[in-house]
C-alpha cells in the first residue's frame, strides 16, 4: 500500500481493479482546509487519462510491475515479437501494447518489457535512441550559426526537426520522451 501523499510520476497503482500509471501529481494546500493531492492517471489497459483528487492519507494499492530487458526482434502481422535476453523466451505484443515505441525501435534494439502478474503490459524505451537520417534537404557548409531547423525522416519513419547542418546518412540522437532531436551522434 502507498499513501496518496507519496505518489510520484511513473509509479503504478491499482484502484478498483484497474492498473493506473501516475503521469503527474500536485500537492495542493487549500485555504483553511487540509491538503489534497491532485493526480493525472493513465489507465494502463485503455490508455484513458483521468484526473483525480485524493486526501494525502488515502491509501492505494501499489502494483508490482516486473521489468525485463528484451530485444525487439521482428513484426509478425499484427504482432511484434520481443525476446528476453537472459532466457531467450519470446513474447508477442500487439501494436497497441507497443504504442509509441514503434516510432523509435528497429530490429535488434534493446528495450524493457513491463509485466504485471504474468500479463504483458508493453515496453519502455531508453531515454535516447540513435537513428539514421534517411531523408532530408541537403545542408550547406556554414549552416551552424542559426537556430533554424528542417524536417528529417529517420529510418523508423519518425520525422523530427533537425538543425540545417544534419545531412542524409547522419546518425542523430533523439529523446524518446519528447520525440525531439538532441544531437548528432558520433
Amino acid at each position: 500500500m502507498i499513501d496518496a501523499g507519496d505518489l510520484r510520476s511513473g509509479k503504478t497503482v491499482e484502484r478498483h481493479g484497474q492498473l493506473l500509471e501516475v503521469l503527474s501529481f500536485e500537492h495542493i494546500k487549500l485555504g483553511r482546509g487540509t491538503a489534497v493531492v491532485r493526480a493525472r492517471l493513465r489507465n494502463v489497459d485503455t490508455g484513458a487519462v483521468t484526473e483525480e483528487t485524493f486526501r494525502p492519507e488515502e491509501r492505494l494499492a501499489r502494483a508490482r510491475i516486473e521489468r525485463i530487458a528484451v530485444q525487439y526482434l521482428y513484426r509478425d502481422g499484427d504482432h511484434h515479437v520481443v525476446m528476453d535476453t537472459t532466457t531467450f523466451e519470446q513474447y508477442p505484443l500487439s501494436t497497441q501494447q507497443m504504442g509509441e515505441a514503434l516510432r523509435y525501435l528497429r530490429e535488434s534494439d534493446m528495450c524493457t518489457l513491463m509485466r504485471h502478474e504474468e500479463r504483458l503490459l508493453g515496453v519502455e524505451l531508453p531515454i535516447t535512441v540513435e537513428l539514421t537520417v534517411t531523408e532530408t534537404d541537403p545542408g550547406f557548409k556554414g549552416d551552424t550559426a542559426t537556430g533554424t531547423t528542417k524536417p528529417a525522416t529517420l529510418e523508423t519513419g519518425l520525422t523530427v526537426d533537425v538543425p540545417l547542418f544534419v545531412n542524409q546518412g547522419d546518425r542523430v540522437r533523439v529523446d524518446t520522451r519528447t520525440g525531439r532531436y538532441l544531437e548528432r551522434a558520433q
